[in-house]
């Protein structure tokens, strides 16, 4: 890469790490190329991004973001994993280090926070921002459902007595 490249490269990452909900940082020693195309294309299906970057430039897209706390994670042969969803990054990493034990989680940064090894496992077993609406949703709408129901409880008893006054006076 020359100066440019690097520039451009280090720009690019600098806005990528200002625009993510998560960053995650791990030591990839080991893997084949095959096996990080593959983290690759299943980060890439989640929304998130794997990138192989210098240390250096890594540390000096960091400055002047919320996640600079977390450079010092850079040392040996690190990849970084980003998304804008929270808890997509750390999931994906997390389960890919499950299954292939030469990925070693470090460390990460979600905002300002930033997180240790235990604190991005933590991360990647919350329920993703999706799956809380949803819950959200359910909650607010179950109550309004049984209120519904109680509401029409009581109506629906005045039309059987209605309805049985009008039959019996048919019948007379």
């Amino acid at each position: 890469m020359d100066r440019a490249e690097k520039r451009e490269f280090v720009t690019e990452l600098h806005e990528s790490f200002k625009g993510s909900g998560a960053i995650v940082v791990a030591h990839y020693a080991g893997l084949t190329v095959a096996q990080i195309n593959d983290l690759r294309s299943k980060m890439r299906a989640s929304g998130g991004t794997v990138k192989v970057a210098k240390n250096r430039l890594a540390k000096i897209a960091l400055q002047g973001t919320d996640a600079e706390k977390i450079a010092d994670l850079f040392e040996g042969q690190t990849l970084v994993a980003y998304s804008s969803d929270p808890i997509a990054a750390p999931r994906v990493a997390n389960d890919f280090a499950k299954g292939n034990d030469k990925l070693v989680i470090l460390g990460g940064a979600m905002g300002t926070t930033a997180l240790n090894a235990e604190g991005v496992k933590a991360l990647a077993t919350m329920p993703s921002l999706d799956e809380l609406r949803a819950r959200l949703v359910g909650m607010i709408s179950t109550p309004a459902t049984r209120i519904a129901a109680v509401v029409q409880a009581p109506a629906a008893q005045l039309a059987r007595v209605f309805g049985a006054y009008a039959k019996k006076d048919e019948a007379a």
